[in-house]
Parts: C-alpha cells; sequence; structure tokens
C-alpha cells in the first residue's frame, strides 16, 4: 500500500510523467481509430521511443498507448463500419446500425462508458490477482519455468489463426532467432553470419517494429483505396441514463469474461470478445436482436474487450509469459530496461509493479476524459487520406528503429523483418509465434539448460508434478486440431457410406 501510495504522489506531480502519459493515451486512441492499425503495431511502433525513458515513464508511456489503441479501434467499427483493432470486430455489428440512425454519438459513449467499466474490472483483476500468482510462482523453479515457456508458445500456435501446423513452424523459427548470438554458457558466437552487431542477438525492438509495423504498412499498402464515409452526423453524445442502467448485468458478465480470458495466455483480446457477445447473445436471443442496433452488444464487446488488458498483464508480470502479442511486446520492453517480468519483480521491484497499477488507472481515466472532449476530432481524422496517415507511420518505423542504438543496422534489420512478416502472410504463415518464440526462447533455454546441468537427468521434467500437469496440457492442446481432422474425416465418410 505504501508503494502504490508513493507511485500515485509521483506520478500525478510530475510533469513529465502525466505529458507522457496524456500524449501516449492520444496517440494510442489514434493510431487504435485508424483502420488496420492494431494494438500490436502501436505498441511496436511506440517502443523505440521508450528506450531513453526511465523505467517507470516508459511503462506509463506504453501502457497509455496500449490502453488507448484498445478503445480506439471501436471508433471506426462504430463510424465507418471497419473495425481500427481485432478487439472491436463486433463492436461494429450494433456501432454502426446506431450510427447509420444518426445516433453515431450514443454509441460511442455506450462504447466509451463500457470500455472504462471493462478497463476497471480489469485493473483490479491485474491487482488482485498478480500478487497471488506471484507467490504461487516462488514455486516455480528452472524444470518449471522451462516447461512453462513451452506451454505458452503450444498455447499461441494453437490460438493463432489458421495452421496450428504451420503456427508451430513459426514460433520455433522464432526460438531458431532466439539462439542467434553469444552462448550464455560457453560464451561463443552462434548463427551471427560473421556481423559483429549480431554477436549481441537479435534486438526485440527493430524485429518487433519490422514484423508488426512494417509488414502491416505493406499489407495495406498493396490494398485498393477505399475511403470510407465516416458518419456525417454525431448528433447526441449522451443516451439516456436509464437506458445505460439496463446494461449493469451485460457490463458485469462481460468483464468477468474478458478478465478470465485475458490471463489465459495466448488468448487475446479477440477470443475474449467474442465469448462476451456470444455469451450475451445467447441469454437474450428470445427477447432482444442482436446486430441490429442494439447497445448492449456494444457493451458486451467493449466491456470484454478492456478487460482483457488488466488481464493480459497478469501472467506478463508474475511469470514472464506474455497474454498476448500486444504483451510480449511490454515483455520486450521489461527487458530492454534490465527488468525480468516473474515472482522475483514483484520482491526486488515493489515501486516498478505500484507504478504499473496507477499507470494503467491513470490511462482509463485519461482515455474516459480524452474521448468525451475530443470525440467529434476523433471523427473528423477518419476522413484523412489513407496513405498520408501510412507514410507517417512508415516514417516512425524508421527512426523508432534508427533511434534505438543510433545504427542503419538497426533500419536493415527492421526491413528484413518486415519483409519477411510480409511474406510469411502471404503464405498463410502467422507471425505472432515469432515474436513469442524470441522472447521467450532464451528463457527456455536458460531454464532448460540449468535444469539439466544441475538434475543431470530428463526425467526430472516427469518426476515433478507442475511439468507434469504443463506437459499433459501441453500435449492436449497440441492434438486437438489433430483428433478434430479424425473426426471430420470419419463424420463424413460415415455421410458418404449412407445408411446400411
Amino acid at each position: 500500500m505504501t508503494e502504490l501510495l508513493h507511485a500515485t504522489v509521483t506520478i500525478l506531480t510530475d510533469p513529465v510523467t502525466m505529458a507522457l502519459a496524456v500524449v501516449a493515451t492520444l496517440v494510442g486512441i489514434i493510431l487504435g481509430a485508424l483502420p488496420g492499425i492494431s494494438s500490436t503495431m502501436t505498441l511496436a511502433v511506440l517502443l523505440p521511443f521508450s528506450f531513453s525513458m526511465e523505467p517507470g515513464n516508459a511503462m506509463v508511456f506504453l501502457l497509455g498507448a496500449f490502453y488507448g489503441s484498445a478503445w480506439g479501434g471501436s471508433i471506426s467499427a462504430i463510424l465507418i463500419n471497419i473495425p481500427g483493432t481485432p478487439g472491436s470486430m463486433l463492436t461494429q455489428l450494433d456501432g454502426y446500425p446506431l450510427a447509420k440512425r444518426g445516433q453515431a454519438g450514443v454509441a460511442l459513449t455506450y462504447a466509451l462508458i463500457a470500455s472504462t467499466f471493462g478497463g476497471v474490472v480489469g485493473w483490479f483483476g491485474l491487482v488482485i490477482f498478480a500478487p497471488t500468482l506471484a507467490r504461487a510462482g516462488f514455486a516455480f523453479q528452472s524444470p518449471e519455468f522451462a516447461v512453462l515457456m513451452i506451454f505458452g508458445l503450444s498455447m499461441l500456435a494453437y490460438a493463432s489463426p489458421g495452421s496450428t501446423f504451420l503456427a508451430i513452424l513459426a514460433g520455433m523459427f522464432g526460438l531458431l532467432l532466439g539462439t542467434v548470438g553469444l552462448d550464455m554458457i560457453t560464451n561463443l558466437s552462434r548463427f551471427d553470419f560473421g556481423i559483429p552487431r549480431l554477436q549481441a542477438g537479435i534486438n526485440i525492438i527493430p524485429f518487433a517494429v519490422g514484423i508488426f509495423g512494417l509488414t502491416e504498412i505493406l499489407k495495406l499498402l498493396e490494398q485498393p483505396i477505399v475511403q470510407e464515409k465516416a458518419a456525417t452526423q454525431i448528433g447526441e453524445i449522451w443516451p439516456r441514463f436509464r437506458d445505460v442502467i439496463k446494461t449493469w448485468a451485460t457490463a458485469i458478465r462481460s468483464s468477468i469474461v474478458g478478465l478470465i480470458v485475458g490471463i489465459i495466455p495466448a488468448a487475446g483480446s479477440a477470443v475474449a470478445v467474442s465469448m462476451s457477445y456470444a455469451q450475451e447473445k445467447k441469454l437474450y436471443e428470445k427477447t432482444e436482436t442482436f446486430g441490429n442496433g442494439n447497445p448492449r452488444g456494444i457493451v458486451a464487446a467493449e466491456t470484454g474487450n478492456n478487460a482483457a488488458v488488466g488481464g493480459a498483464l497478469v501472467p506478463l508480470l508474475t511469470l514472464g509469459l506474455p497474454g498476448d502479442t500486444m504483451t510480449a511486446v511490454l515483455v520486450g520492453a521489461l527487458l530492454i530496461h534490465g527488468l525480468q517480468p516473474g515472482p522475483q519483480l514483484f520482491t526486488k521491484h515493489p515501486d516498478f509493479i505500484a507504478t504499473i497499477y496507477v499507470a494503467l488507472a491513470l490511462t482509463i481515466v485519461l482515455t474516459f476524459v480524452l474521448s468525451l472532449v475530443l470525440t467529434r476530432a476523433f471523427a473528423k481524422l477518419l476522413s484523412a487520406p489513407p496513405r498520408i496517415l501510412y507514410l507517417g507511420i512508415l516514417i516512425l518505423c524508421v527512426t523508432g528503429s534508427f533511434a534505438v542504438q543510433n545504427a542503419l543496422f538497426d533500419v536493415l534489420l527492421m526491413i528484413f523483418f518486415g519483409a519477411l512478416g510480409y511474406l510469411f502472410t502471404k503464405l498463410g504463415i502467422p507471425t505472432a509465434p515469432m515474436m513469442f518464440g524470441l522472447v521467450l526462447g532464451p528463457l527456455l533455454e536458460e531454464n532448460l539448460r540449468r535444469t539439466l546441468v544441475v538434475y543431470g537427468d530428463w526425467m526430472v521434467f516427469f518426476q515433478r508434478p507442475i511439468p507434469v500437469v504443463l506437459l499433459a496440457i501441453t500435449a492436449v492442446v497440441l492434438l486437438l486440431p489433430f483428433f478434430g481432422k479424425v473426426r471430420e474425416r470419419l463424420a463424413r465418410a460415415a455421410l458418404e457410406a449412407g445408411p446400411d
């Protein structure tokens, strides 16, 4: 409690920190509102600018952009029927019909109130569950952490769109990238191809900017320009109070779902939103129509989306396991600033943990205030020429990569991984597992090799309860797609055979 109070006073009385929070939140909302620019891309593009900041200010900056973009995606979803982020993909189903009826302002306010409520629930979930899970994490030793990294990679492979096999291959490629540089035990150089700068390993910043920034820009630039017309009339901003109150049960249920799904490694906001929306649609399908401008649908989607933000930070801070691709970028930010996420973070740096709590709470408040004040300005932003906006982001990608070490090599590395990510998307290979592999790979190798040095036997993984349980879950997760295909083939064969 003392650290939390101290962090609150420090942040609120520091004009530089407050300015960073306001700017980051504003930029996050703007980038999140632009179609095609996801929260992951927003964080990746802004990550280099946090490199020179103090760790506390860096997290204030990045969390502002993270949460701001999570809400900003609903602006374009409601006004032009194009979700700005994957988490807002279902907000458009009920938000856009309201906008077409001249109630865009009401739809945006419903989304904003729901987002704020979900964010608050996610914040309480982070504050309550993170210390508890961190204490449980002290029971983890090298074997447990090694298997935990494998579990996280398998969960991401299973949750990635498309082929699970291709996602596993991408994750393995990311693991291979994580081995580039000096061996942690022998200090011998590995896979550096005679390039001295690679002896320190692949820098997470140009990699993330290339994979999540440049790749997305290339995908957007190849598409024909379709200037969607935003809703011309924002109309009234505030819905009737009694109508808002009617959605309280939906907000509570969806926030809880979003928080729980957010805590699950690799599930992400898209899964949280889908489950929240599906739950409410099933509960009210006999009395209400979803997808036709129902405020309850907006509330369900937005509360689930923003509650998942706090939930995704729980496994990140307590176990060093990213909850989604956005928090994978945050892992990179922590490592760059010399902070190893995990249980030790809570005992060695309690002041930093308190800073994260306060930073997220501040961001939630700033997002609500800025969005209320600038709603009409955000709507006008969507009428700007897309190519100009994309060019601006491309410039940020180049300057951000260069600014890390003032090295042209990092810019070339960013371009290489951007082109590689673009090629992967063309081949249907997901790129997110690469990021997880690069981030978790060194941790997996360190704990795996330490386990073999200390215990000298692979059987230790099958003699300790936590690794056995995690390995069993991992095996089930990886085999589920195979069993699903077998079941489909058997069902198809039964239909072709027909009745006896």
